[in-house]
């Protein structure tokens, strides 16, 4: 466990703090700031107003599975207990200033995450019923590198499709039992029932469900949080005010807080919103669209609305309260605060939050480690694909059932410690294909020139790779 903490401490100390500012900063400066320039296009194509005007592989609307959706799985991965307690454990160590820095984070790694989900829809593959990609097929598609692609698969089943269901599964265990002293073993056993019963229905069950749980869940934490802030307006300069100066060291809590709000600011960040670490881009690819660019901009919204909005809830919460010097850290000091702000509900509502929350964050973690599963046995036959699918279904059931029984600190270095290695090898590949991307929205720049609303890719006059790659696409 020391020996895993202490490589955690190196690489996010140096090398993956650099890693993820730097490639940021260059894809943000290449692409002349992609995901602020077409936000607009972005949120259209979200709300459903882009009219499509290709030809799908799977006739019918019904049949498809739009850019809402495809979102929707990804922001289920990306909200979870990283926004309530993350955000916390972030500012106990790092200061208030840790939350500038996550904004930041945020607002750059919105052009990381429109270039990795770009990808993931330029390489998908067409399944029976649905499409499919990630990170690992525009590695062996787009880099002709089967070694990384196997690598950063292992690392995605073990960080994604494991080590995070658990930690999720933990704190919804840890919750229920504090606030309705219900047995673990009985609340493990139920998450891991209803998880198969979603599961065996595949993309498109999995799909349907998280549509309905994220914007309930997100939409009602936002809400409650702009009520307190209006409650308490007359204090929010303050709060800006106090996160601005600790963010610089204008006003110092203690020794090194400028060097801890920053290394916080940028692990948590990376840990709520996943911009570069090579999930989202497993949701991304499902999605049936008439152009890749459409669903990157799609995906780099989800970066704003994790950070911008719903992890700084959870800091204004905290902020407003006046929990931050408490003592306690994580979920615990986020329960406090909103138990002081509107009484003994608070803890009833967080209860209720982190379920949503949290086991959404199962459902999509577990699709992220289906999908590498899926590509490790693509070489054999359907029949083994199939049954290393089941295996892997039986093994993350058991794993939310094993969450019962496992410490929380040990759950935690270990998603740090894969979270850090599936990064670089995302980073450099996407950083390896960062040309095609620009070509891909040179190309669809062109069209809205030309005044096409909806622009579509063609594989053949967009000349960005051998057309026989892209399966994915007529």
């Amino acid at each position: 466990m020391e020996l895993i903490n202490s490589i955690n401490d190196c690489l996010w100390s140096y090398v993956i703090t650099v890693v993820l500012v730097g490639a940021a900063v260059f894809f943000t400066i290449r692409l002349r700031g992609v995901q602020f320039r077409y936000l607009g296009d972005g949120i259209r194509v979200l709300l459903g107003r882009d009219k499509n005007p290709h030809k799908s592989f799977y006739k019918g609307e019904t049949k498809k599975i739009g850019s809402f959706k495809a979102f929707s799985v990804s922001l289920a991965s990306r909200v979870g207990t990283g926004n309530l307690a993350g955000v916390a454990s972030a500012m106990f160590v790092g200061g208030p200033g840790a939350i500038f820095w996550m904004w930041c984070m945020a607002m750059l790694g919105g052009a990381t995450s429109f270039v990795e989900s770009t990808l993931a829809q330029l390489y998908k593959k067409k399944g029976d019923t649905a499409f499919y990609g990630g990170p690992a097929y525009y590695m062996e598609y787009g880099l002709g590198k089967r070694w990384m692609a196997v690598l950063f698969s292992i690392f995605m089943i073990l960080s994604f499709g494991l080590a995070q269901s658990m930690l999720q599964a933990q704190t919804i265990i840890s919750c229920f039992h504090d606030t309705l002293a219900l047995n673990p073993l009985l609340v493990a056993v139920a998450m891991a029932a209803v998880l198969l019963l979603i599961v065996v229905g595949g993309i498109r069950r999995i799909s349907n469900v998280v549509s309905l749980m994220v914007p309930v869940m997100a939409l009602g934490y936002i809400l409650l949080a702009i009520v307190i802030m209006i409650i308490h307006a007359g204090e929010l300069p303050a709060v800006f005010a106090l996160i601005f100066k600790s963010a610089f060291g204008i006003k110092q809590f203690g020794g090194g807080m400028v060097g801890a709000a920053i290394l916080q600011g940028v692990k948590r960040g990376l840990f709520s919103n996943e911009a570069g670490e090579g999930s989202a881009p497993n949701a991304a690819a499902i999605a049936d669209t008439s152009h890749p660019v459409k669903q990157g901009l799609v995906q780099a919204i989800g970066v704003f609305v994790d950070t911008l909005l719903i992890c700084s809830c959870t800091a204004f919460i905290i902020l407003l309260s006046g929990q931050l010097g408490c003592g306690e850290n994580g979920i615990i000091m986020t329960s406090r605060s909103l138990e002081t702000l509107i009484g003994p509900v608070g803890k009833w509502f967080l209860t209720a939050a982190i379920f949503l929350f949290a086991y959404s964050t199962v459902i999509g973690n577990y699709y992220y480690g289906e999908t590498n599963v899926r590509f490790l046995f693509s070489k054999r036959s359907d029949r083994t694909v199939r049954r290393s699918v089941n295996i892997y279904r039986a093994f993350a059931c058991c794993i939310v059932l094993g969450a019962a029984y496992i410490s929380l600190d040990t759950a935690w270095a270990f998603v740090d410690l894969t979270m850090g290695l599936i990064t670089l090898v995302n980073v450099a590949a996407i950083l390896l294909l960062s040309g095609k991307v620009a070509a891909l929205l040179k190309d669809y720049r062109r069209q809205r020139k030309a005044g096409i609303k909806d622009p579509v890719f063609n594989k053949h006059e967009c000349i960005v790779d051998d057309p026989d790659k892209l399966e994915g696409w007529e």
